[in-house]
């Protein structure tokens, strides 16, 4: 083994400019300038690596051999002293490493993905109201499986949805922290899940009205009023309630209307637009709203912003139904496996469902958009009366 502690202090304070070995690694770099430094020379993992261990001026030479046999005991149990200290630099730089700071931190760094930035408070609302006001404090580094389990407890049946939501934030949350280079137990969801055991929960998908009854239900939306038009709308276009409501009148071009990739719910590129084929009757729909316009947008509220989805379903409950408006996207579901002859990933597009595995759809450059165009006039022809017991054929 080389020799080690060449150096005395009096030669450390005596010697001119250059670079001396103390053994074992260490050297001292004397500048022309007076200043003067200790570098630590390493081998990681066959590599050939130089840590400074600070200036002369602050580090003495019993404190250098001291910093130099601890990261020298580190290479010799495999590990990387130098990404070790790079390591405990952020933790020191990083705010307390608690359960709440990096739940924040994450909720961060996904709002990009998130409608309208996660502003309605969706994403973090789980979190902030059933697991940080009892564990935010918590070093997230010390969560373990039986505190997720007492937090999340009291909601896990009652409230299974929910519980499932917090769970899934969860776990995003500590794979954050682990990105981050925390030791966190990345299998702590799944095991606290364990611990609860399988929801009771029955999950029950919103009501939707047979197709068969949806032209009763259409024809009864006889007044010119906001409500009444977007619920037109919503049933002739099939698409989800909230690129309806916002739906602008410069995303209308012809009979196609333009919904922006922001306004698509399940799809990661928020770049990709949709275009929904617009029927005769959907055209119509939209000239008798045009007069209600404000802002650019189409069902405006009375009061300010747009029309909002609990008018719509009010409208339905006043009337003693069950089903609520997202359910007409099961109605024309229901049709076009029933009454028509198109193609599941067809199908599927009308929706605005993403159809097929990743490789599929990445050749598939279509949206089908003249098939669509077919089955989406005869489905306004269904629900105003003129197309009852008809079979759509889509040419092939």
């Amino acid at each position: 083994m080389p020799a080690l502690n060449k150096l005395s202090a009096v030669e450390v304070r005596a010697k001119g400019p250059g670079k001396y070995s103390d053994g074992g690694g260490l050297w001292l770099h004397k500048r022309e300038d007076g200043g003067a430094q200790w570098v630590l020379r390493l081998t990681v993992h066959g590599r050939r690596r130089e840590m400074g261990l600070g200036r002369l001026s602050d580090v003495s030479l019993k404190e250098a051999r001291a910093q130099a046999e601890k990261w020298r005991a580190m290479v010799r149990d495999g590990q990387d002293p130098i990404k070790e200290r790079e390591r405990r630099k952020r933790d020191a730089a990083r705010p307390e490493n608690t359960l709440r700071n990096i739940a924040l931190d994450a909720f961060e760094s996904r709002k990009a993905d998130l409608k309208g930035d996660g502003a309605a408070g969706r994403w973090f609302t789980p979190l902030e109201l059933h697991v940080l006001p009892k564990l935010g404090k918590v070093p997230v580094e010390q969560l373990d499986q039986q505190d997720i389990k007492n937090t999340l407890a009291p909601i896990w049946h009652a409230k299974a949805d929910t519980a499932r939501k917090a769970m899934n934030r969860l776990n995003i949350v500590m794979k954050h922290a682990a990105a981050l280079g925390l030791n966190v137990d990345l299998q702590v969801t799944e095991k606290a899940k364990a611990l609860l055991g399988t929801t009771r929960h029955v999950v029950k998908n919103i009501p939707s009205m047979p197709w068969q009854e949806v032209p009763t239900f259409y024809r009864s939306l006889e007044d010119p009023t906001v409500t009444h038009l977007a619920l037109r709308l919503l049933i002739l276009t099939g698409v989800r309630s909230r690129p309806l409501r916002y739906l602008r009148v410069d995303e209308i071009d012809g009979d196609v209307w333009t919904v922006p990739g922001e306004g698509m719910k399940g799809r990661k590129d928020k770049t990709e637009d949709f275009r929904v084929p617009l029927s005769a009757e959907a055209l119509a729909v939209i000239e008798l709203a045009k007069p209600f316009e404000r802002g650019g947008y189409l069902f405006p509220s009375s009061r300010k912003g747009v029309i909002s989805d609990a008018t719509m379903a009010r409208l339905m409950e006043r009337r003693g139904l069950s089903e609520r408006p997202h359910g007409f996207r099961s109605s024309l579901r229901t049709w076009l496996a029933e009454a028509t002859d198109a193609p599941h990933e067809v199908a599927e597009t009308v929706l605005q469902h993403v159809a097929g595995t990743t490789v599929q759809r990445a050749y598939r450059r279509t949206d089908y958009l003249e098939q669509r165009r077919v089955l989406m006039e005869r489905w306004a022809q269904l629900v105003t009366g003129e197309g009852a017991g008809q079979v759509v054929q889509l040419a092939r």
